[in-house]
This record gives structure tokens, sequence and C-alpha cells, in this order.
């Protein structure tokens, strides 16, 4: 059996046994969890432990855990400020700052690597120009070099805590205020902009080994009519070719409205398909999920499931005491200080 090209969700805190026969497809290769599926840590560990036996290879396990108000889980973990405040950090203390970028991510994935979860949809690369809501500070800088110097720390950390990282949304969310899972998002920028800018982080991880990136659903139109997530020219062109990427294309949500307004089901994953992704996203939408089954029964890329073994979760390292206490001491000076709110908004 391979890793299928589909990733899906689940309604509640157990598995129905309609959701068991979808997870038994060929076509499914992952899970995305959310809150609505914990009641309790050891309840959650448990159910992340029968998606592990439902198949081989092992369905992946994934959840946005990035901190701030993208935080699924909150109790029972550390309480992970918005990355923003690593950027306020950094320009107070550049070195420290990188530092507690990594000790930030490495506890993260192990805190997730010690319950079953294989990845975490992290880290956001978006520059913030102050125009997304959706994006805000979730953005580590508005200055480039800053962003990808914290983003390449937390990419290490990542690894250290036992997972690789999917680096997001490329090529770039930052420059439209329209948010993607309600509204067509178009970017009105230039290509060159987009190249001399937004493209840069992620240009840096990729020559530090990234393995993966998560498309945007939004529309670049001096680039393409269509999505990034859907385009051929931004995943193929740009991203394959021009960037040399080599690791594994996650397309957001197809269930969001920027992909939405783009056809039926079986549309949208046909455009994701020839546009390069590897692994196509299905949430909140189950009525969507038996005609994705039925289309992609028989799809089968060797090339892909290749890159997509490396996302099973390793073993992951511990900070050492020392690292423990400089990451907390930090968080617990910013919920002490208002001017650097932890963000902890559902």
């Amino acid at each position: 059996m391979t890793i299928g090209p589909l990733m899906i969700d689940l309604a509640g805190t157990e598995i129905t046994p309609k959701e068991r026969d979808w997870l038994q497809h060929s076509a499914v290769g992952g899970v995305i969890l959310f809150t609505r599926n914990l009641i309790d840590k050891s309840q959650f560990k448990d159910l992340i432990a029968e998606i592990h036996a439902i198949k081989s290879p092992r369905l992946l396990v994934a959840i946005d855990q990035e901190g701030g108000r993208v935080q699924r889980l909150r109790d029972g973990f550390t309480a992970f400020p918005a990355v923003r405040n690593l950027g306020h950090s950094f320009d107070q203390d550049a070195a420290k700052a990188v530092q507690l970028s990594h000790y930030f991510a490495q506890q993260l994935a192990f805190e997730l690597r010690d319950i079953g979860i294989d990845l975490s949809f992290a880290p956001v690369l978006d520059i913030d120009y102050g125009l997304s809501t959706v994006i805000g500070d979730r953005a580590f800088h508005s200055d480039i070099d800053a962003l990808s110097r914290l983003a390449i720390s937390f990419q290490s950390g990542l690894r250290d805590g036992g997972m690789e990282s999917v680096a997001k949304h490329f090529p770039g969310h930052g420059g439209v205020k329209a948010d993607t899972h309600t509204e067509v998002s178009i970017d009105t920028r230039s290509e060159a902009e987009i190249w001399n800018a937004d493209i840069i982080p992620f240009q840096r991880l990729i020559a530090n080994q990234l393995a993966g990136v998560m498309s945007s659903h939004v529309i670049y139109e001096a680039v393409d009519s269509k999505p990034a997530s859907l385009s051929p020219i931004w995943l193929q062109k740009v991203l394959r070719q021009q960037l040399s990427f080599q690791g594994v294309i996650f397309s957001d949500d197809l269930s969001m409205q920027g992909a939405l307004s783009q056809g039926s089901i079986e549309q949208r994953l046909e455009q994701a398909l020839e546009a390069g992704s590897d692994m196509l996203l299905i949430c909140n939408r189950p009525q969507d999920v038996p005609a994705a089954l039925d289309y992609l029964i028989d799809y089968n890329v060797p090339a892909s499931q290749l890159r997509l073994a490396r996302y099973h979760g390793r073993k992951a390292k511990a900070l050492t005491e020392e690292a423990q206490q400089l990451l907390n001491t930090w968080i617990n000076d910013l919920g002490k200080n208002e001017s650097l709110s932890l963000n902890l908004e559902p």
C-alpha cells in the first residue's frame, strides 16, 4: 500500500465507521486534526495511535500548531505566543531571538511528537505588510532578512523536535487584505515585486533543505489567472524549476473559498494535481470526500509517495534545562507585558 494524495479531517473525538472506511481508502494518505477532535491529552494520543494503526504505511497525522491565534492544542501544552513576538524580540536582540525561535519550534514539535503527531503546518513565511488580517501576527516580521533568519532557526528547531517544516503560504499571502477562507483574493503586484520580496524567504529555506511547502489560494494576476495552489506556473515553473524545490507540495484546504470558486471538487483536485501538488487537503466539507475518493482511486505517483515518506515523525530531542528555562522566561515575560500580547484568541 502507498501514501495516498488526500488529507482529510474527522468530525469528532472518535473515528466513525464511515470515516474509517475513508481512511482505509488507497487515496487517503493523511489526517488533519482540529480542536474539536480533542477531549484531553490522553484521549487525543489514543486517537492518533488508532489513526496510525489503520494501515501501512501509516497515515500522516497533521495539525496547525503555530502559536498565538493558530494553536489547536492548548490545555496540557505550552501556551506559545504568536511568532510576531519573536520578531519584536529580534528588534531588541537579534541573536537571542534567533536562538529563541529554535527553542520555540523544538518545544512545539517535541510536544506534538510526544502524542504521535507527524507534522505541523508551520512556519508562516508570509511578510507582514500590515494588510492581511488573516496573517497579521502569524508573520515573524515585515523585514525579509529578520523573517528569514527567524524562520531558518524555527525550521532547525522543528527538526530537533522530530519533524519537518511546511513553509506557507507560497508564494506569499501578506500582500493582500482579503482572506482566502471566505473570499476570492487577488494580489495585483507585479511579478518582479513578488520575486524581490515574498519569494526570498522561501528561497532561503529551500537552500536549507526545506522538506515541504503549502501553496496559497491567492490569485497573483500578473502571473496567472488561477490561484497559486492550482497554477502550474507557480508550482512547476517557479517552485520546482526556478527555485529547484524537491520537497512536498501541500495544497491549502481545497474547501476554502479561494479554491471553491474554481469549480467542483473533481475540477479542483484535477487542477491541483496538474499544477504539481503532492498532497491535497479537504477540510470541513465531508460531503466532498466520497467524490474525491472516487476521482483519486487510481492515482499513483511514486515520486510523491517518496517525498511524503519524509514526513513520518522521528524521535524528538527534548530541550536542555537551560534552553527550557530561557524559553519559559521569555514566554512568561511576554504575558506580563501588555505591548507584547500572547494573543491566545481561538
